[in-house]
């Protein structure tokens, strides 16, 4: 019979090669958020007409970005945020649905530290379309 050898790997090799797996599941999950840590359910956002200036189709939330006109005519670039991508498609959504340029209306939540970004619950496109971002949301919407 043939003797086999076995490699022996020191616990700290062990150790290490478990903490990096470990990491790889754990960090991701920390750097997502929840609804709740980062926008107020007591903020309500409308904003009607404005323009598409971006799309970002990523994970784990897609993205769009909207110039918002105040009274006065100054305006703001707005941050949305979706559900993912394949949430997403799931509910009708594709790449093409909203294109820079876009005069839409949405409708969502803001941000709890004021800064110009939103947690969209609905957009309206420009034939007049109702899609939905399929975001959990503080009211499970």
């Amino acid at each position: 019979m043939a003797e086999y050898e076995t490699e022996v790997y020191p616990m700290g090799a062990k150790v290490l090669v478990f903490a990096a797996a470990l990491g790889t599941l754990v960090i991701p999950a920390l750097a997502h958020h929840s609804f709740g840590s980062e926008y107020d359910e007591k903020k309500p956002l409308k904003f009607d007409n404005v323009v598409v200036t971006k799309l970002e189709w990523t994970n784990p939330h897609a993205r769009f970005y909207v110039d918002v006109k105040d009274e006065k005519g100054n305006v703001t670039n707005w941050n949305f945020e979706l559900a993912s991508p394949n949430v997403l498609k799931r509910n009708g959504w594709s790449k093409n649905t909203l294109k820079e340029g876009d005069h839409i209306s949405v409708v969502g939540t803001a941000a709890k530290d004021g800064a110009h970004l939103g947690h969209a619950t609905t957009v309206t496109l420009p034939d007049g379309k109702r899609v939905f971002a399929g975001s959990n949301t503080a009211d499970g919407q």
